[in-house]
Order: C-alpha cells, then structure tokens, then sequence
C-alpha cells in the first residue's frame, strides 16, 4: 500500500494489523515526517504530493486522508476546490497512472456531505466514475470500535474490480448508549460555551487539531466527583489508539512546539477505525446491505455507494459494530485540573449565550471555580 497525506500514520498502522504494507508514505509536515521515519522506519517519506511523479510498482491500495481545513466547520470551509482540500486531485492523478491500485480508500470529515451543498461530494465522487470506480462511502463513529472519543469520519472505499459494498455495509451493530451522564464522565469544550458545546457522556468530543501557532485545544472532562480535568497529550495520543508518545520524535524537529503535538494527534486518523477497515477487507461479507436509489438533486446520507451515475443510500448506523467499550477515566493518566483562568472564561461566556446545560453541569463547574481559588480577572 501507499500512503498519502499519511499525518502520523493511522490509516497505515490500522491496516498493517492485517497483512498490508507500506511502500511509500507522503506527508508535507516536518514534525508528522519526523513521526512516520520513526515509527515506519524502511518505508520512504516523500513530502510534496504535487511533487510525487507515480506509485510504486505493484501498489494494491492507495490510501489517502487528505486534508480537511476547508471542508470542516472548524475550518474555513472553502470547499473542495480550497487551497488544503483540493489536493484530493492529486490522489486522482496518481491512480488514473497505469492498471492502477486494484483499492483506493479515502478519509474526511462528515461536513464535507453537506458543505456547498454536497458539492465535494460530487465532485470526487464524479472524478471516481470518470476513472471507472464503484465506489462506496459510511460514516462511521470511533466509539464503535471502543474508543471513547466522539468521532465520525467518512470512510470512502473504491475500487475498478472489487466490490467495496460487502467491506462498509457488511454489517450494523447500531447505535448504543455508552454512560449516564449522573455518573459517567463527560467531555466538551472548555473553548465554547455561546452559541454550542460540545459534548459527550464517557467520551470526549472529536479531538481538535488547534492552532496554526502550535497552541494546544483540549477538551475539558467533568469527572463523577465534580472536578474539571483536561488529558494530556499521551492521554489523547491514546484516545486516537496510538501508543503512549507517538508523536514525541515531532519535537526533534528544529522550531517544533510542544503544541504542534496535539496538532498531529488531532488530525490523525483513529486507529482502530482503520484497523477496522483492515480486518473486513480481509474478509468480507458474504452480502452487503441493500440500498435504494436517490432522485437526482439529493442530499448526501450517511452511507451510500454509487456507479455510473446512480447513487443507492444505505440504511445503516454509524456503528457498524460493538467492540467493547472503554470508559474514559482508564484513558486520563496524564490529566490535570482545569485552571481557573479557563473555568472563568467558560462560565461567562455561558451567561452571554442562551445555552440550555445538563442538569447540575455549571453548578460542578462553579463550584471548580470555587475549589481552584476563582478568577481575579473574571469581573472584568
């Protein structure tokens, strides 16, 4: 297999659990380089995809999680022809090379259905056809596989002589309830709290990638007991399935910050949800999931596949399976209490919004305030 737009390898290390290997891997950023010479160390880093001329000989799997910062809302939501984004063409510039990879799987976050209409959408899923793909898409949720991490990724899986159908709709656990806010844990963003929060019971929200300046965005967690905590960067290296300190070889990288870290992490894909992918293309199912053709002018749903044209949606979770789930608290060996600083900030921005809250949630994060010492500044 190769990998572009590798990012600190997920896609790679998920599917090296079952048999594939990779012979190339491409990323642009220094420290994520720094991080795959590491840990893939016989396999070649190129940096420029512009730049990479083909595949190697034999590749059988392309896989690709281009960049998202123009199709999520996190981003700057420029579309699939933005800066970032539109370099998912380069992907298809390399396949269209020769007899092409017999799979090709691609990564994005679930915005990009909706943004502009669907017209990212359209647009790969129009240059898949145009190559002689069957393609097909799901939206799948990083807790299915275990992790407590409220993520959903689109995992798009195409291919000019296999079916991708048996491999994404072979199966569907649906969606399960995984805590009790009164007793559980509960993660969002300590950054928010005017117009949304999020958040999750025994889980985080999606990890976020956060500045361009290398300056750390972490979640906040309410624990059972009241207090706020936030993970630290192995905590949330692990909360994406890697292992503790994956990302530590970015910071031999000259002008690396200790935040670009959580960056990597951040952007990565989750492990396990790869490795996932991984084990059904090993072995399929024996049928997939029926689906239903769309009208033309339809919104894209959370799975789907298509050729020539026609789109079929399929009825499916974003839960595809139930691996047993891990509570949140065996994931915070690295966490500390949130400062007051960060608490007060919150809270006002609480009151300036008309946010409905869990009940006794503001108490619990008042009454943090409280413990640590309140805020000097929080009058002003």
């Amino acid at each position: 297999m190769v990998g572009l737009f590798a990012g600190i390898g997920g896609l790679e290390l998920g599917l090296a659990a079952h048999g594939w290997r990779s012979e190339l891997l491409c990323e642009i950023d220094v420290g994520a380089q720094a991080v795959l010479r590491a840990h893939f160390p016989d396999v070649p880093v190129h940096s420029d995809v512009k730049r990479l001329r083909s595949l190697p000989s034999g590749t059988e799997l392309v896989a690709a999680g281009f960049p998202c910062q123009d199709l999520s809302q996190a981003g700057r939501t420029a579309g699939i022809t933005g800066a970032r984004s539109g370099l998912v063409d380069e992907v298809f510039r390399l396949v269209r090379r020769k007899r092409g990879p017999r799979w090709l799987l691609m990564e994005n976050v679930p915005f990009m259905l909706q943004l502009g209409g669907g017209a990212a959408m359209r647009h790969i899923t129009t240059a898949l056809e145009e190559l002689g793909y069957l393609w097909a898409y799901r939206v799948v949720d990083a807790r299915a596989f275990g992790l407590p991490q409220r993520r959903e990724r689109v995992l798009m899986l195409a291919s000019r002589t296999e079916d991708p159908r048996p491999v994404l709709f072979g199966s569907d656990a649906g969606e399960r309830v995984v805590g009790d806010p009164d007793h559980d844990p509960c993660g969002f963003y300590w950054t928010e709290g005017t117009r949304g929060l999020g958040w999750a019971v025994n889980a985080v929200p999606t990890l976020k990638g956060g500045s361009a300046l290398g300056i750390a965005s972490p979640p906040a967690i309410r624990l059972p007991s009241g207090e706020i905590v936030t993970p630290g960067i192995t905590d949330v290296e692990r909360l994406q399935g890697f292992d503790r300190d994956w990302t530590t070889p970015a910071l031999d990288v000259p002008g690396v910050r200790k935040g670009h870290r959580w960056k990597l992490v951040g952007n990565a894909v989750a492990v396990r949800m790869a490795s996932w992918v991984g084990d059904q293309l090993a072995a399929p199912a024996a049928e997939a999931i029926p689906g239903d053709p769309l009208d033309p002018g339809h919104r894209w749903p959370t799975a789907a596949w298509g050729h020539a044209g026609v789109v079929h949606r399929v009825p499916v979770s974003t839960w595809p399976v139930h691996t047993p789930y891990e509570d949140l608290r065996w994931f915070l060996d690295d966490s500390r209490l949130l400062s007051a600083r960060a608490t007060a900030g919150f809270l006002r921005r609480t009151r300036m919004g008309t946010l409905r809250f869990p009940p006794g949630f503001l108490e619990d994060v008042e009454n943090h305030l409280d413990r640590m010492g309140g805020w000097r500044g929080e009058a002003a």
